[in-house]
């Protein structure tokens, strides 16, 4: 950094044709910039200027580092400059980490208008159900749907989804509506592979209801429990955001309404940073006003 800091003042000196003028430029006193090119000399072995009382003028090896110098000091201004735009306009590539599901069902929709308002940001976006490490893999922004248990990275919660008990019309007619949570273990649940066999209920006295359940279908996929529910399977506890319409609908009919299940928080995380790239702010900022009111999974 010396090295560099040495050259640039060197370099102007010779543009300002001045000491005290280029220590002017720099906010430098004369007798410091005198002795940077005094040091700058001393390492290189070899007399850079000429000085008189009256003007400078280079030796040939002043001007050769004057030539070389001048246009590798404008390429680090032009570097520096399109680092900054980068830093103060959301551009570039953001690459994205989200659930398969969710990312079906309701940023892909997002995703088409994020893209329409930030035309500058190219947008890699990868589902997958699997936990990955945003540092490590890559991603600049992933979002994650429940508890959180990386506190390395930060955190902005930009929605909330309930889970609700539901199930097909015709699964009721045929089998009974269960009256309470304990009634589920003489039922066929529709299990989410990557949970606990425990749905957690509250009942209206604030007491926990935990019921172990079995079910002769385990998915790894909502949506595909869902579509199951919508073919009389069986009982399936699932966030709102994969069957709201299918309860609007009428497809699915709610159970146990009186009985309060988990909200689970919907947050965009990132890696900690002493100052966030405009991309991902845009885009945490968009999903927070996206989905941060009450988003049409929680109208059923």
């Amino acid at each position: 950094m010396d090295a560099l800091t040495d050259i640039a003042v060197f370099v102007r000196v010779v543009e300002r044709g001045s000491f005290t003028l280029a220590a002017g430029d720099l906010a430098l006193s004369r007798a410091v910039v005198s002795k940077y090119l005094s040091r700058l000399e001393d390492r290189l072995g070899a007399r850079l200027l000429h000085r008189t009382t009256r003007r400078l003028s280079l030796t040939e090896a002043g001007a050769a580092l004057f030539e070389a110098s001048r246009g590798a000091l404008e390429r680090i201004e032009e570097a520096e400059a399109a680092v900054a735009q980068f830093q103060s306009k959301p551009r570039g590539r953001l690459r994205v980490s989200a659930p398969m599901s969710f990312g079906i069902l309701h940023l892909g929709p997002a995703m088409a208008d994020f893209a329409r308002a930030y035309p500058e940001i190219t947008l890699d976006v990868r589902l997958d159900d699997r936990f990955v490490n945003l540092v490590e893999d890559g991603f600049d922004v992933a979002v994650r749907i429940g508890a959180l248990t990386d506190s390395s990275l930060v955190a902005r919660k930009v929605a909330t989804t309930r889970a609700v008990a539901c199930a097909s019309p015709g699964y009721l007619a045929e089998h009974s509506e269960p009256e309470s949570p304990e009634d589920l273990a003489s039922h066929n649940c529709l299990v989410y592979s990557y949970l606990a066999d425990v749905w957690r209920f509250t009942a209206p006295d604030g007491r926990e209801i935990p019921v172990a359940v079995k079910g002769s279908l385990r998915i790894n996929n909502g949506i595909v429990l869902a579509e199951a529910a919508v073919a009389g399977h069986g009982i399936l506890v699932t966030p709102s955001f994969y069957v709201a319409p299918l309860l609007r609908s009428g497809r699915l009919r709610q159970i146990l309404s009186r009985y309060k299940l988990k909200e689970l928080g919907i947050h965009a995380v990132y890696p900690q940073r002493g100052h966030v790239p405009p991309k991902v702010r845009a885009f945490v900022d968009f999903l927070a006003q996206r989905f941060g009111r009450k988003p049409d999974w929680e109208k059923y």
